[in-house]
Protein backbone atom coordinates (compact mmCIF):
# COMPACT_ATOMS: atom_id res chain seq x y z
CA UNK A 1 0.00 0.00 0.00
CA UNK A 2 1.28 3.48 -0.92
CA UNK A 3 2.44 5.73 1.89
CA UNK A 4 0.30 8.84 2.42
CA UNK A 5 1.88 12.18 1.56
CA UNK A 6 2.32 14.34 4.68
CA UNK A 7 0.36 17.63 4.61
CA UNK A 8 3.34 19.66 5.86
CA UNK A 9 6.97 18.74 5.35
CA UNK A 10 10.12 20.59 6.46
CA UNK A 11 12.48 20.93 3.50
CA UNK A 12 16.26 20.47 3.62
CA UNK A 13 18.30 23.46 4.76
CA UNK A 14 16.27 24.35 7.84
CA UNK A 15 18.13 25.70 10.84
CA UNK A 16 18.48 23.06 13.59
CA UNK A 17 16.36 25.17 15.97
CA UNK A 18 13.82 25.84 13.16
CA UNK A 19 14.33 29.60 13.50
CA UNK A 20 14.46 29.61 9.69
CA UNK A 21 12.87 26.91 7.58
CA UNK A 22 11.04 26.27 4.35
CA UNK A 23 7.90 24.16 4.57
CA UNK A 24 6.18 22.29 1.79
CA UNK A 25 2.40 22.23 2.13
CA UNK A 26 0.86 19.49 0.02
CA UNK A 27 -2.33 19.91 -2.01
CA UNK A 28 -2.53 23.72 -1.61
CA UNK A 29 -2.20 26.73 -3.91
CA UNK A 30 -1.93 30.53 -3.95
CA UNK A 31 -5.24 30.77 -2.09
CA UNK A 32 -3.84 29.45 1.21
CA UNK A 33 -0.30 30.62 0.45
CA UNK A 34 -1.16 34.31 0.28
CA UNK A 35 -3.56 34.22 3.25
CA UNK A 36 -1.03 32.29 5.35
CA UNK A 37 1.81 34.67 4.42
CA UNK A 38 -0.40 37.61 5.44
CA UNK A 39 -1.26 35.97 8.77
CA UNK A 40 2.40 35.14 9.49
CA UNK A 41 3.56 38.69 8.71
CA UNK A 42 1.09 40.02 11.30
CA UNK A 43 3.24 38.25 13.91
CA UNK A 44 5.91 40.74 15.10
CA UNK A 45 8.28 37.84 15.89
CA UNK A 46 8.42 36.86 12.18
CA UNK A 47 11.37 38.49 10.41
CA UNK A 48 10.55 37.22 6.90
CA UNK A 49 7.87 35.17 5.24
CA UNK A 50 7.32 34.37 1.60
CA UNK A 51 5.67 31.61 -0.38
CA UNK A 52 5.94 30.19 -3.86
CA UNK A 53 4.37 27.61 -6.11
CA UNK A 54 7.44 25.76 -7.45
CA UNK A 55 5.70 24.72 -10.68
CA UNK A 56 2.08 24.89 -11.87
CA UNK A 57 1.99 21.13 -12.38
CA UNK A 58 3.18 20.45 -8.81
CA UNK A 59 0.40 20.19 -6.28
CA UNK A 60 2.03 22.04 -3.38
CA UNK A 61 3.41 25.35 -2.15
CA UNK A 62 6.63 26.29 -0.36
CA UNK A 63 6.53 28.78 2.49
CA UNK A 64 9.73 30.25 3.94
CA UNK A 65 9.64 31.58 7.50
CA UNK A 66 12.50 33.30 9.35
CA UNK A 67 12.10 34.31 12.96
CA UNK A 68 13.72 36.86 15.28
CA UNK A 69 15.52 35.70 18.44
CA UNK A 70 15.89 32.03 17.36
CA UNK A 71 12.19 31.36 17.91
CA UNK A 72 10.55 28.39 16.22
CA UNK A 73 9.13 28.98 12.75
CA UNK A 74 7.08 25.79 13.17
CA UNK A 75 5.30 27.28 16.17
CA UNK A 76 4.63 30.46 14.18
CA UNK A 77 3.28 28.40 11.26
CA UNK A 78 0.95 26.36 13.45
CA UNK A 79 -0.27 29.49 15.24
CA UNK A 80 -0.91 31.25 11.91
CA UNK A 81 -2.86 28.25 10.61
CA UNK A 82 -4.99 28.21 13.76
CA UNK A 83 -5.55 31.99 13.60
CA UNK A 84 -6.49 31.75 9.91
CA UNK A 85 -8.97 29.01 10.72
CA UNK A 86 -10.48 31.16 13.50
CA UNK A 87 -10.76 34.10 11.08
CA UNK A 88 -12.58 31.96 8.52
CA UNK A 89 -15.02 30.71 11.17
CA UNK A 90 -15.71 34.30 12.28
CA UNK A 91 -16.36 35.44 8.71
CA UNK A 92 -18.59 32.44 8.04
CA UNK A 93 -20.59 33.09 11.23
CA UNK A 94 -21.04 36.78 10.35
CA UNK A 95 -22.15 35.86 6.83
CA UNK A 96 -24.70 33.31 8.07
CA UNK A 97 -26.05 35.74 10.68
CA UNK A 98 -26.40 38.49 8.09
CA UNK A 99 -28.12 36.12 5.68
CA UNK A 100 -30.56 34.83 8.32
CA UNK A 101 -31.49 38.39 9.35
CA UNK A 102 -31.99 39.31 5.69
CA UNK A 103 -29.35 42.02 6.07
CA UNK A 104 -27.61 41.83 2.76
CA UNK A 105 -27.57 43.86 -0.40
CA UNK A 106 -29.73 42.48 -3.14
CA UNK A 107 -28.55 42.68 -6.70
CA UNK A 108 -31.31 43.43 -9.15
CA UNK A 109 -30.73 42.70 -12.84
CA UNK A 110 -32.69 45.84 -13.77
CA UNK A 111 -30.25 48.14 -11.95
Amino acid sequence: MAEATPKIKILKGAEPDLSAATYQIHDESHTIGNALRWMLMKNPKVEFCGYSVPHPSENHIHIRIQMYDNLSSLTALLTALSDLDDLCVTIDDAYKTSFQKDEFERWDEKS
